[in-house]
């Protein structure tokens, strides 16, 4: 029974050992950028979808700013209702 166990045990080392090495390095060459092709009217297109998708996200990011504004409000708002709770809490206590 003990050989069994100490065999096993030295299987399992060996094998470990085996997979223990580390692999083979690599190298992975660098990009180098590519030449634009594209024709003038390929390029017009391209900047004209780039123009369109900045004065869109140019929108979204107003109609955000003005939601965070609407937040902000309320977040004051629903603060100084606590406050008037709270004081109401404190005066209903002495009385």
């Amino acid at each position: 029974m003990r050989t069994l166990i100490l065999s096993l045990v030295a299987g399992v080392f060996a094998i470990s050992g085996i997979n223990a090495q580390s692999p083979i390095p690599v190298v992975v060459p660098a990009m180098t950028p590519a030449a634009s092709n594209q024709s003038p009217v390929q390029t017009a297109v391209t900047t004209t979808a780039t123009q369109t998708t900045l004065k869109a996200l140019q929108g979204m990011k107003a109609a955000n700013e003005e939601i965070l504004k609407q937040q902000k409000a309320t977040l004051e708002k629903l603060d100084e209702m606590e406050k008037a709770a709270n004081e109401i809490r404190i005066y209903s206590k002495r009385g």
